[in-house]
């Protein structure tokens, strides 16, 4: 019996060696995951020492000595003899604390996610291939090579992150290697480029060419024209202030065609990507008030880029020191230089425009080949990119990508969006150098500096405000634009047509732009970038106005600020949209028969004071109760299972909610009764209390809007909640102006004030390191959470003392 179960014992070890060490589909080996010696064990983090720690590095590739110093919250402060050793060591440090983010963003960019995930990404990547995002990259590569700044930074950077890589042993790399069971590899310069396109996607990769192509054809112009303006009716505060004259000769704008759309398109079932609905909340804020507004007498500058709440953060704290530049501020991780911050004599920072520079054109095949294309009344060749997707535990799967002049064929006909062939005309193929603007700067002094940076610039379009310690300030809506006549491309275009091709470029001269305007401050919140006496079409639909004019209103008002003043504006939390329509809509509640929870209700709104802070009652109702009202007014008429559509904007909502009570809207056609303005408005309120009801129970501490928005911070993978952070309990809300929604919100908030020493203050939700088991991977959370900013230490030299310093790294050619 004895030497059966000791048979036993030794097929079971076996079985579990075996299981352990080898993959099981997409499930990657466990084995080395839970070995003492290589797994999750080796990846705890302490906290950085005293100063008088010194740790000594020799690296090849390095030309000189670089010292690091470390602040108290684990900020890197690189100072080189040289830019390519700065690079260097950016591209080394940013690895050893975000490695595997780096890894993710750029695989999911390049359309690789599913060489480690396995299938459940397959379809992502044929599309990220089919929009041609490494197919920009490579083209912007080649440009950023092409010139001695942005090919030394690149390759320098490169070098740097390689450098990190090699030392690693399996038991060093990151949890996240572990887990799903693969290996760093090389970082190559088109990564780089790979993480701008990623960006450009996320901001200006949206297009609702097909749900208002759709809803031209079912109602006509009349209705979109009335529905669908070009420009806010109801309310508005423009970036460019309303009356700033022109300092351009425009040129002239191309003649619209006859036909809006392709002669022969039909309607379209709408399930692309392309047109998913935007998140409110994904979005930005920035300003900076003038030297007179000021309590130090020079400029204030502030801003808080709204993107996805993710750990690690999508930002990353740095300062470079080098023989020409002292710059603070964050970057992305993979992108050498400093994206948002400041150096002694200038800040800088950027909130997304939306601009209209993505576009679909239908296109027709001269052959089922796809050898040739119609377009300008003769066949053209086609290009064709072959695309080879490997996919975890399945063969490769081949992916044959066509080019057109337009741009790459993302869409085919018969395919599960159920529209026709579409290429895809979009500003992340067009090539360029974005990197020499933020390397310009970085090292900027002036206001004449910083405009000449932004002729470098192509996309996403970003607002970029500015300020300077000669008390200028000013704001640029700046990016490469199509020359286009109005409205091209808020519909489907038809590729044969040569009058739909983009038709040039607005001069970068002529981008909207002010300086030094007369109210004191300037300022953007992706609000219209202009009124409608700018010649030229930059887009349609815009952001809300609410946070736009909040911060308006704020500044307006605003003298002898601080720092701390401005600290307070970004965590505002008043609600212009309550404001603007929460009377009359009470009106039409008041009205009708209520119960008496629903007049309880009622009471606490009437009480509300429009802030939607953390614990407020009112805030939760009025914020659950508005998208079912809006749901309640348009669902019937632009919504389908068959049909993709989209809303009315908010604005239009609002004018004829409060100048339209008998708009024949109101009506719910798939009703027999005919619906009026207090029917679906009482409707919609009581729906919404009912919905708090069945989640949160009777009115009550439950119903706190921190509570119900229920803010949280997710890992970039989104399944590995472990390590996610605990729910976050702040106010705010996506219009606000402290824009904290269920999954976005400020991901960097940053205040500097300018002078003969600038101080600046900024913080976001996370922490340097990409690593769950580090110190430094959740230690700014409850600072953020609270609307505080930490003091950004800007040093002048790496032998400078500071008791927020902790330690030193010293960088040594090998």
């Amino acid at each position: 019996m004895k030497i059966v179960k000791a048979f036993l014992s030794v097929i079971i070890t076996i079985g579990l060696v075996y299981a352990l060490s080898r993959s099981w589909g997409p499930v990657p080996a466990l084995g080395p995951f839970v070995s003492p010696f290589t797994g999750f064990w080796q990846n705890g983090e302490t906290l950085r020492s005293d100063d008088s720690t010194v740790v000594e590095l020799k690296l090849d590739s390095l030309r000189e000595e670089v010292a690091i110093r470390f602040d108290d919250i684990g900020v890197p402060h690189i100072f080189a003899k040289n830019n390519y050793d700065l690079y260097y060591a950016q591209g080394y440090i940013t690895a050893k604390d975000r490695l595997w983010q780096m890894d993710l963003q750029t695989r999911a960019a390049a359309g690789r996610l599913s060489e480690v995930l396995g299938p459940a990404t397959l379809e992502m990547d044929r599309q990220n291939r089919r929009l041609g995002l490494g197919y920009g990259a490579e083209a912007n590569l080649k440009l950023a090579l092409s010139n001695p700044d942005s090919r030394e930074a690149m390759l320098a950077y490169t070098a740097g992150v390689n450098e990190y890589i090699r030392q690693l042993a399996p038991k060093d790399y990151p949890v996240e290697f572990k887990l799903l069971g693969y290996a760093p590899e090389p970082w190559e310069p088109v990564k780089c480029m790979l993480m701008l396109e990623q960006m450009t996607l996320t901001l200006a990769g949206r297009a609702d060419d097909l749900r208002m192509s759709n809803i031209l054809k079912t109602y006509g112009k009349q209705v979109v024209d009335d529905l669908f303006p070009n420009y806010p009716v109801f309310q508005e505060s423009p970036i460019i202030p309303e009356g700033t004259p022109l300092d351009f000769t425009p040129l002239p704008l191309p003649a619209p065609p006859r036909d809006v759309l392709p002669a022969d398109s039909t309607i379209i079932v709408d399930r692309s990507a392309l047109s998913e609905r935007p998140v409110e909340g994904l979005g930005s804020n920035n300003w900076a008030i003038a030297a007179e507004k000021s309590l130090t007498g020079y400029p204030i500058l502030a801003n808080d880029p709204h993107l996805e709440l993710t750990l690690p953060s999508i930002w990353y704290q740095v300062q470079l020191s080098g023989p020409d530049v002292n710059v603070y501020g964050v970057s992305l991780p993979g992108i050498p230089s400093v994206i948002i911050g400041f150096n002694k004599n200038v800040a800088w920072g950027v909130t997304n425009v939306d601009a209209d520079v993505m576009d679909l054109y239908e296109v027709r095949f001269g052959d089922e080949a796809r050898t040739s294309y119609w377009h300008d009344n003769q066949w053209k060749p086609t290009s064709k990119r072959e695309e080879l997707i490997r996919v975890k535990g399945q063969e490769p799967v081949r992916e044959e990508v066509v080019y057109t002049h337009h741009g790459p064929v993302a869409y085919y006909q018969g395919e599960k969006h159920h529209g026709p062939t579409m290429a895809v005309k979009w500003i992340g193929h067009e090539p360029g150098n974005n990197f020499l603007t933020f390397h310009a700067l970085n090292r900027a002094t002036n206001y004449d500096d910083y405009r000449q940076a932004l002729t470098h610039y192509v996309g996403p379009a970003q607002n970029f405000v500015f300020a300077d310690n000669s008390k200028n300030i000013g704001i640029t809506v700046n990016g490469k634009f199509p020359l286009k006549w109005k409205q091209q491309g808020k519909f489907l275009l038809d590729g044969g047509n040569p009058a739909h091709d983009w038709q040039g470029w607005i001069p970068m001269e002529q981008n909207p732009h002010v300086r030094n305007p007369a109210r004191g401050f300037v300022s953007s919140a992706n609000q219209s970038s202009v009124d409608p006496s700018y010649p030229y079409y930059i887009n349609w639909r815009q952001a809300p106005s609410e946070r736009g004019v909040r911060i308006n209103e704020r500044l307006q008002a605003m003298n002898g600020a601080t720092a701390d003043s401005l600290r307070m504006l970004q965590n505002d939390n008043f609600n212009v949209l309550a404001r603007n329509v929460l009377p009359t809509l009470l009106r039409y509640v008041k009205a009708v028969p209520l119960t008496a929870t629903q007049k309880a209700t009622v009471h606490t709104l009437e009480q509300w004071d429009y802030q939607n802070q953390p614990t407020s009652v009112a805030a939760s109702i009025f914020e659950e109760w508005y998208p079912t009202l809006a749901d309640a007014i348009w669902k019937d008429e632009f919504s389908s299972d068959s049909l993709g559509m989209r809303y009315p904007t908010r604005d239009r909502t609002l004018y004829m909610l409060i100048n339209q009570p008998d708009a024949r809207w109101f009506d719910n056609v798939r009703t027999p009764a005919r619906e009026t303005i207090q029917d679906v408005v009482a409707g919609s309120f009581k729906a919404a209390l009912d919905t708090l009801g069945i989640h949160h129970g009777p009115m009550g501490p439950k119903w706190q809007w921190a509570l119900v928005k229920d803010t949280e911070i997710r890992h970039l993978t989104r399944m590995l909640k472990p390590f996610n952070a605990l729910p976050v309990r702040n106010g705010g809300g996506g219009s606000i102006v402290n824009a904290t929604s269920k999954h976005h919100g400020p991901s960097w908030r940053m205040v500097v004030e300018l002078g003969p020493e600038p101080k600046a203050y900024g913080i976001y939700p996370g922490g340097q390191s990409g690593n769950p088991g580090s110190p430094y991977y959740l230690n700014l959370l409850e600072k953020w959470e609270k609307g505080e900013l930490n003091e950004l230490l800007y040093l002048q030299s790496p032998d400078q003392n500071h008791p927020r310093l902790t330690s030193r790294v010293v960088m040594k050619k090998n």
